[in-house]
């Protein structure tokens, strides 16, 4: 992302943001509420369109394209509130992912071996699931596109500790393989245990917090930004 500026109705969100992932790195878009992280995020996915700036993906220029192709060029995303389609069943909405990029059988078996209980759930209606359930079907269902990014806005929300544990595995996981994910996130405390680095959006713009070691050893900045109470470990 090259130089950014983004908003709603001619009042700029993101003024001038520059970032990047890279593959395998979990980064961790930091700030408070209405700092603009999903601005960011609506942005890279083509549902805010810039009013400067490049977005790039593997080389891709993504600025201006359309919202259904950016999925198809390799980026899933996980909005906040999960936007399931809470009427149909589990496997219909991994179904809706696995027709973005038109492959089933492979990417339908890597998603039920990662999360094996949806397979039990496989003909459950999305919105009579727990909580905890319904992210895994979210996360499931940007996971059928075969992603080589993947966008996480607040996936910890509402979560109970042990899911918390499983989703962070995850991402661990997934980034071991080698999938760049960008994830803002409130749970400052949980998000650290995955973070290769931290980017606190404030003002409009990027800020480096640094590596996950260096916020651990020098917390007073994330407390002053973010009202992180005690030191992270």
């Amino acid at each position: 992302m090259e130089g950014l500026v983004c908003g709603y109705g001619g009042a700029p969100v993101l003024r001038g943001v520059f970032l990047e992932v890279g593959s395998g790195e979990v980064v961790g878009l930091l700030g408070r509420n209405g700092a603009g992280k999903t601005t960011l995020l609506r942005a890279i996915m083509g549902l805010v369109r810039p009013v400067q700036g490049r977005i790039w993906l593997d080389g891709v220029d993504l600025t201006g394209r359309a919202p259904h192709e950016i999925p198809r060029l390799g980026i899933g995303y996980v909005p906040q509130g999960r936007r399931l389609f809470p009427e149909l069943t589990v496997g219909e909405n991994l179904r809706m992912g696995l027709r973005v990029r038109g492959s089933e059988g492979e990417a339908l078996a890597r998603v039920l071996e990662l999360f094996p209980v949806l397979r039990e759930r496989w003909d459950h209606p999305a919105g009579r699931l727990s909580g905890g359930e319904q992210q895994m079907v979210a996360i499931a269902r940007a996971l059928c596109l075969r992603p080589i990014l993947l966008l996480l806005d607040e996936p910890l929300e509402g979560l109970m500790p042990g899911m918390v544990h499983r989703v962070l595995s995850l991402l661990t996981h997934l980034a071991q393989e080698g999938v760049g994910v960008l994830l803002a996130e409130q749970r400052v405390e949980a998000a650290l245990r995955v973070l290769h680095r931290g980017l606190l959006l404030e003002g409009g713009r990027i800020h480096p917090l640094g590596t996950r070691e260096e916020m651990s050893q020098n917390p007073e900045r994330l407390i002053r930004a973010l009202g992180v109470r005690r030191s992270p470990r």
